[in-house]
C-alpha cells in the first residue's frame, strides 16, 4: 500500500504522526524464542486444509463470504482457547460480500503494531465460480499469522494486555482486486488518527522448492526503510539462534 492511495486529508493525517524509532539491537530474543517454540505445524496444516476447501475465496462470491465467516470464527476460537481477556475479534464490513477481519490485543498504549495478510483468492478465468483454493496465495500467509496469533497469546505479558503497544492482526478482503480491503481499513485508521507505528504483511509464506532451502525475503518498494532494516535484523537474529 502506498500513501498516494489516500485522499489529501488522509495523507496529511498520516504524515502528522511521529515516525517510529526501531531498536538497533535485539532485546527480546529470549521471549521471542520461547514463543517460536510454541508454533505448531500440525495447526498450520489443519487450518490451511480447511481454508482451501472453499471453492474459492473471491471477494464478491458467496464462497468468499463463507470463507471469511469461517476464518473469523476460527480466529475467535484461537482467542477463546488462549484464556486471554479483552481481545476483540471483529469483521470490517465492506460494500462487497467478503469482510476483512481484525483481532485487536490491547497494550499499555494505543500505539499500534499491525500484522496482516490477505485472505482472498481468485481464478482469473472465472473469478466468481472458478475453483481457486489459493493455498500459496494467500492461504499460507493467512494461516501463518493465525498460528502466530495463537503462539503470541501464550506469552503472559501480551495476554494480560501489558505489552508496550497495541497489537492487531488483520486478514484483508479483496486484495486480488487491487488492495481494496487493506486500503479501506487504513483509510479509516488515518481518518480516526490511529497511531500505526509498524505494519508487517505476510504473503505466500512457507514455500520451499523441492531439494532447496528455506529463504526469507523482504519487499523493499513502497515500504519504510527503517522498518525494513529492523525486519532484516530480526530475521538474521532468528535464523542464527
Amino acid at each position: 500500500m502506498d500513501i498516494t492511495d489516500f485522499p489529501e486529508p488522509e495523507i496529511r493525517s498520516l504524515a502528522a504522526q511521529a515516525p517510529a524509532v526501531f531498536p538497533s539491537s535485539m532485546t527480546q530474543s529470549t521471549t521471542v524464542n520461547t514463543i517460536i517454540e510454541k508454533l505448531n505445524t500440525a495447526n498450520l496444516e489443519k487450518d490451511l486444509t480447511k481454508l482451501t476447501e472453499f471453492h474459492n475465496r473471491y471477494y464478491k462470491s458467496s464462497y468468499g463470504n463463507q470463507s471469511s465467516t469461517w476464518l473469523q470464527s476460527r480466529v475467535q476460537e484461537v482467542v477463546d482457547a488462549s484464556g486471554a481477556k479483552g481481545i476483540s475479534v471483529s469483521a470490517f464490513k465492506h460494500t462487497w460480500a467478503q469482510s476483512s477481519i481484525i483481532a485487536k490485543i490491547p497494550g499499555k498504549s494505543t500505539k499500534t503494531i499491525v500484522v496482516g495478510a490477505h485472505q482472498d483468492s481468485i481464478n482469473l478465468q472465472d473469478p466468481t465460480n472458478g475453483r481457486a483454493p489459493g493455498a500459496d496465495d494467500n492461504g499460507s500467509g493467512s494461516i501463518t499469522i493465525l498460528e502466530s496469533l495463537r503462539a503470541l497469546l501464550t506469552d503472559p505479558t501480551i495476554a494480560k494486555g501489558e505489552a508496550e503497544n497495541t497489537i492487531e492482526f488483520h486478514w484483508y478482503s479483496a486484495e486480488e482486486a487491487g488492495l481494496l480491503g487493506s486500503q479501506a481499513i487504513f483509510k479509516s485508521y488515518a481518518s480516526a488518527k490511529v497511531d500505526v507505528k509498524a505494519m508487517l504483511n505476510q504473503d505466500m509464506t512457507g514455500y520451499v522448492k523441492s531439494g532447496g532451502e528455506g529463504q526469507m525475503g523482504i519487499v523493499q518498494d513502497n515500504t519504510d526503510s527503517a522498518l525494513t532494516s529492523f525486519a532484516a535484523k530480526v530475521i538474521a537474529s532468528v535464523s542464527s539462534s
